[in-house]
């Protein structure tokens, strides 16, 4: 009754428009002084924070962002969006099938949706108005690329759902690569689709000649080696992850260089990296709290055994649980969703038998979430790359962002449905690769 009762305390605080991270420490620290009085609560904080932030696994956070940053200001965007066009902007919709693939492959690099999103929208955006495309396509179709930062390795957001669940960081990265990949190709397919029946929303633009498009590919190479070494050596067993995000920093640094970063754009790589890694170790400060009392509560464990007793079918629990993810990915930005119901969730996941051993079953509910998770990004009213695209599109009306995102939606549906059903397409690489 108490942990119900400090849930609601927090969702309330959270709803009040209170910052995640302290409604979570504040619900959770008022929490456990009500379980175990004060002075524990004091020697709890005396010593697991340090432990938490401490962490050499958490230490992958900061270098993915600043190499995150550090994309923004290097130009790869532009290279990247670049040769994506040379392959796909002759087709009718290409421009905005072309920015799916820049903002497939500059995830991959980046590991943000909001810098994604925000960082290509800066370079099709413009191609895009150019060549007369609908505010809905060209809008709706940044957003919904954006989303992929946060699925195609390296994602921050993986690393803390598996620091959370004491999972493999690579292993993560590995089991996400297929789901990113399709989540591409079905923004692609959907995009091929509108178009067929909205034939004025996208133009098809000129092809490009072949030595412009040998320059293209040209221009892009290093980003596409960046992301070859950097992922590829933490399979060969070159790098950990850590290592690995260390070198993808000193390779994405290099690029900047060659390419003219000014000394102003290094500093505000630098300054951003740093605020965003502030803010997730505050967020993850406040979770700790929280889980601390949800552990003295016994609600998670409570939940799951009267779940795995209550006969219902694995799927259809699962399934509830994608259900509500959604609809709190109305209202809530994806860190702030993982951090608030891993704890409570995955106890209940863990109990259900879906003829996976535990880590695969961890991991696979993992991609899940992530990719429910991501859907929320571009859902009203919240849709936060939706608000980014449109605050960049200033002659285009929300509602028409709203609209253009409809089509993206409809394949992220029918992707979580395959992966549901089918979770060798998740788990399929991981089983290859460790076999």
């Amino acid at each position: 009754m108490i942990g119900a009762l400090v849930i609601g305390v927090m969702l309330l605080l959270i709803f009040l428009r209170i910052p995640i991270a302290v409604s979570m420490f504040v619900a959770g620290a008022g929490g456990y002084i009500m379980m175990n009085g004060l002075t524990p609560f004091l020697a709890y904080l005396k010593t697991s924070p340090y432990y938490l932030l401490s962490s050499y696994s958490l230490s992958v956070v900061p270098l993915f962002l600043l190499m995150g940053h550090l994309a923004t200001y290097s130009g790869l965007s532009r290279s990247l969006f670049d040769a994506a066009n040379g392959m796909l902007g002759h087709m009718r919709g290409g421009l905005s099938m072309a920015a799916i693939g820049g903002c497939a492959m500059f995830g991959a690099i980046c590991g943000s949706s909001l810098a994604t999103a925000a960082t290509m929208g800066q370079v099709a955006l413009p191609e895009m108005k150019r060549f007369n495309y609908s505010g809905s396509l060209a809008t709706g179709a940044l957003a919904a690329g954006g989303t992929l930062g946060i699925l195609i390795p390296p994602s921050v957001i993986l690393v803390i759902y598996a620091i959370l669940t004491e999972q493999n960081i690579a292993k993560m990265f590995l089991a996400a690569f297929i789901p990113g990949i399709l989540a591409a190709v079905g923004y692609i397919v959907a995009i091929a689709i509108f178009v067929r029946f909205v034939p004025e929303a996208g133009p098809a633009a000129q092809r490009a000649d072949r030595s412009e498009r040998r320059r293209a590919y040209l221009r892009a190479l290093p980003a596409l080696l960046l992301f070859v070494v950097v992922i590829g050596g933490i399979y060969a067993g070159v790098f950990t992850p850590t290592e690995a995000a260390a070198f993808g920093v000193i390779g994405t640094l290099i690029i900047a260089v060659f390419n003219g970063i000014k000394m102003p754009q290094f500093l505000d790589a630098l300054r951003g990296a740093a605020v965003s890694t502030a803010m997730i170790y505050l967020i993850l400060l406040g979770a700790d709290i929280f889980n601390a009392f949800l552990a003295l509560t016994h609600l998670p464990q409570s939940l799951a055994e009267a779940v795995a007793t209550s006969g219902l079918s694995p799927l259809l629990i699962l399934s509830l649980i994608l259900v509500l993810y959604f609809f709190l990915g109305c209202v809530m930005d994806a860190l702030s969703m993982i951090l608030l119901t891993i704890p409570i969730f995955f106890p209940v996941v863990m109990a259900l038998d879906f003829g996976l051993n535990p880590e695969e079953t961890a991991i696979w509910f993992g991609i899940i979430t992530l990719v429910v998770v991501e859907v929320g990004l571009i859902t009203p009213p919240v849709g936060m790359n939706v608000f980014v695209i449109n605050k960049m599109a200033v002659d285009v009306p929300m509602k028409e962002t709203f609209r253009g995102v409809v089509p993206f939606l409809l394949s992220d549906m029918v992707r979580v449905v395959v992966l549901v059903a089918f979770p060798v397409v998740t788990l399929g690489l991981l089983r290859l690769f460790y076999a």
